[in-house]
């Protein structure tokens, strides 16, 4: 490769990993003058690349965003990356535009790159999940970024919603709209392929302080009004090998009691719902606590037994 275009490619890496770069330290780190320098920037400029100068004593670049996409460089294990998530990109509506993003990846790979993400086959299993469409979460993410409230039908028995939008999350493989209610005064989750935005959007809004998004929509997902746990936690003994129950708890609490037996401490939605899934061990099961599980268990014994006669 010939020296200019080599520093050339040395100079825009630089440029795309931090924000700022005086003049001088750019100089001293590809060991060339600061005319150099001036220069190189002057041809990225001419390949696209919006290069912006800042005044003063001693100068300095930084690489802005501008009107086309031009060229992009990428090291090794971040063309490797891009290329593994593309692959694994699932979200109904997008599979098309992913595959053609990483068939003009690869185009541009070096042959060594490419034997490697043509050797990394991925898979994915999932349920098949509702189509997104890209442009409507286009419009919820401008929304939220733009901190405007958001007017949307829902679904046909509802009139149109009326929320502060905050964050857009993924969960079990579906896109979620968290947003602050105005109607119901609380937060709420929204499928997004369930939603029709409506346009123009409303005054911008002071955002609220959520402390952590994550552990707030799985509270949601478990039947909780905040950050706490499963609105129904019970404890039981079971005549099974801890090691077997581990590996099919997601989230319980498994302690060896013996070779054969084991202390349960698991959650759900509502007792019932527990009991049935305490219930899909095949082993006897001592209740421990509370009564309500107890309870449970009781209830749909009865209901089993009705159904088998």
């Amino acid at each position: 490769m010939p020296k200019t275009s080599a520093r050339l490619l040395a100079l825009l890496s630089l440029l795309q990993a931090r924000r700022d770069w005086p003049g001088a330290l750019l100089a001293e780190r590809l060991d060339v003058s600061p005319r150099t320098v001036r220069r190189d920037v002057d041809r990225l400029r001419e390949l696209g690349y919006p290069i912006m100068t800042s005044k003063g004593p001693d100068g300095g670049y930084r690489l802005d965003a501008g009107t086309q996409l031009p060229p992009l460089l990428f090291d090794d294990e971040q063309a490797v990356a891009l290329a593994i998530a593309l692959q694994t990109a699932a979200t109904p509506g997008l599979e098309e535009a992913s595959a053609r993003a990483l068939n003009t990846v690869r185009q541009v790979m070096p042959a060594r790159l490419r034997h490697r993400i043509d050797a990394l086959q991925v898979t994915t299993v999932s349920r098949p999940n509702p189509h997104v469409d890209p442009q409507v979460l286009v419009a919820l993410s401008a929304a939220v970024h733009a901190r405007e409230v958001l007017r949307f039908d829902y679904n046909a028995t509802t009139p149109p919603r009326r929320v502060q939008p905050h964050h857009i999350v993924t969960w079990s493989g579906r896109w979620y709209l968290l947003a602050w209610d105005l109607d119901r005064d609380d937060w709420r989750t929204f499928r997004v392929d369930r939603i029709t935005p409506r346009i123009p959007t409303g005054p911008r809004f002071t955002p609220r302080e959520l402390a952590d998004v994550g552990a707030f929509v799985a509270s949601r997902f478990k039947g909780s009004d905040g950050f706490g746990d499963w609105p129904c936690r019970g404890e039981v003994i079971l005549d099974l090998p801890a090691s077997v129950v581990a590996g099919y708890t997601y989230d319980g609490v498994v302690e060896e009691l013996g070779p054969h037996r084991c202390r349960l401490i698991l959650g759900a939605w509502s007792w019932p719902g527990l009991a049935a899934n305490i219930g899909r061990f095949d082993a006897d099961i001592e209740v421990v606590a509370p009564p309500e599980l107890k309870a449970a268990f009781a209830h749909l014994a009865h209901r089993y037994t009705k159904a088998s006669s």
